[in-house]
């Protein structure tokens, strides 16, 4: 989210105050900060595997006046956001009636798998071409590479330095199959499996879906990729 988002939905929010919220005494916004803060943290949970949870909300316009507010401070967040490395939180309160939207930044400090060396757009990375290195990092845990396993059948989308700590939207699947290539297509049934020679129609990833001539059949069927010259149809 943008600073110009930012300042754009405290505006708009500002307009929508009834007047009476606007007032001498106003609720400081050290404590609207922190009630967004607590707010992500909770709905966080406790950090995994020994990391470090660091959430931050950020500034607030210095010319924002909230009249104090009687009741405790609450958050919220609009029913598809989904908390991320930044993260819109409405802090509101219910007397008098009030909203302003706080943004919070979210950083872990956890063990990452880090570039040794550059690579080349659509390189493969190979375990000699990373290490551990805990730091921290923008975001959740979950958008990392941490096991050298999860690098299996990836590419890099785009040239990356070294010392990069992998996230996941920095890779890509492999084309494992492509459009024309002859395959097995294997169908099981129980505990039996018929083969047949196929061609694909179109190129997929690893466990990806693709649709298969039959060119014994002539017939058109789908499976998903078990390996490079493999696909499974399930009957």
């Amino acid at each position: 989210m943008t600073h110009a988002t930012a300042r754009s939905a405290l505006i708009l929010t500002l307009l929508l105050l009834p007047a009476g919220a606007l007032a001498q005494s106003s609720q400081p916004l050290e404590d609207i900060r922190a009630a967004a803060e607590r707010f992500i943290t909770a709905r966080l949970g406790d950090p995994v595997d020994g990391s470090v949870m660091h959430v931050t909300a950020g500034q607030l316009d210095p010319r924002s006046r909230l009249a104090q507010c009687a009741a405790g401070l609450s958050g919220s967040l609009s029913p598809t956001t989904r908390i991320a490395m930044r993260t819109l939180v409405g802090v509101s309160c219910a007397q008098p009636r009030w909203t302003l939207y706080v943004p919070v930044t979210v950083e872990t400090e956890l063990p990452v798998l880090v570039l040794r060396r550059a690579l080349p757009r659509g390189s493969a990375i190979a375990a000699e071409d990373v290490e551990v290195r805990r730091m921290r990092v923008p975001g959740l845990a979950d958008t990392y590479i941490r096991d050298p396993s999860q690098l299996a059948d990836q590419h890099l989308r785009n040239a990356t330095a070294p010392g990069t700590a992998l996230a996941v939207d920095l890779l890509a699947a492999d084309i494992l199959v492509k459009r024309g290539q002859r395959v097995t297509i294997v169908s099981r049934v129980g505990g039996l499996e018929v083969r047949a020679e196929g061609e694909a129609i179109a190129d997929a990833s690893a466990a990806g879906r693709v649709r298969v001539l039959n060119l014994n059949s002539r017939r058109i069927v789908e499976g998903q990729v078990e390996t490079r010259d493999r696909v499974v149809v399930s009957l």
